[in-house]
């Protein structure tokens, strides 16, 4: 049988446009601490992963001892920042209007940050209550580990073959492909970098798009594809 009964969406980077917001912050937290970073190589690296699990990366590469105090820090500094300046992805709200499949968001941020940015870009509505946290289920089960992709498809009583991903980053593709799911790539938000479709296609997506409002057909043309 053809098509898919769930499509699974990550939300930063995807649907609202405010990885290129939290690499700002974190570049310039990161350089003060005394690991010079760019805006651009902080989305190309680490965009999709949590900030914890970022400086825990900066730690053993650098050997710099990065305080406790820069979790709560940053938290406080992006939350700020995207309660001021968080935008939806063009094309998301014409996207979402089309696609009759069920859906929800499995995403990296936490429940009250989803809550706020969903809000405020008015895509919450959307998906009618169906917006999962990996940090409700444990700071160990993040992606790029793929337990929150699972637990949104066991709310469905959706088998993860017959789920669709929407992806932004490396980590999170690996995640997805790792629940058994097939993904699409999205390099159309802020964040973008020139190898960026090439890294999500060899982390294992099927094809990648830079316009949210091609995704209604790149669904449509998948479901008819199947992978054996």
């Amino acid at each position: 049988m053809s098509g898919f009964d769930l499509i699974i969406f990550d939300c930063d980077g995807v649907l609202v446009d405010s990885e290129i917001i939290a690499a700002q912050v974190e570049s310039h937290l990161l350089t003060e601490a005394g690991y010079p970073i760019s805006v651009e190589e902080m989305g190309e690296r680490f965009a999709g992963l949590t900030w914890r699990d970022i400086l825990l990366q900066v730690e053993q590469e650098a050997d710099i001892p990065l305080s406790a105090s820069l979790l709560d820090k940053s938290e406080k500094l992006l939350d700020a920042r995207l309660a001021r300046d968080v935008k939806v992805i063009e094309g998301v709200k014409f996207a979402l209007a089309r696609l009759t499949t069920q859906r929800c968001i499995c995403s990296n941020s936490s429940s009250a940050r989803l809550d706020m940015m969903l809000t405020k870009v008015g895509l919450k509505p959307y998906f009618d209550g169906h917006i999962y946290s990996a940090k409700d289920l444990g700071p160990d089960r993040v992606k790029p580990k793929p337990d929150i992709f699972l637990h949104g498809a066991k709310q469905f009583n959706v088998a993860p073959e017959r789920c669709l991903v929407i992806e932004d980053s490396s980590h999170g593709v690996h995640g997805a492909r790792a629940a058994g799911m097939r993904v699409i790539g999205f390099t159309g938000a802020s964040h973008t970098y020139p190898s960026h479709a090439d890294k999500l296609t060899d982390a294992g997506a099927e094809t990648v798009i830079s316009r949210m409002a091609d995704l209604p057909a790149m669904v449509a043309a998948l479901a008819e594809w199947e992978v054996v």
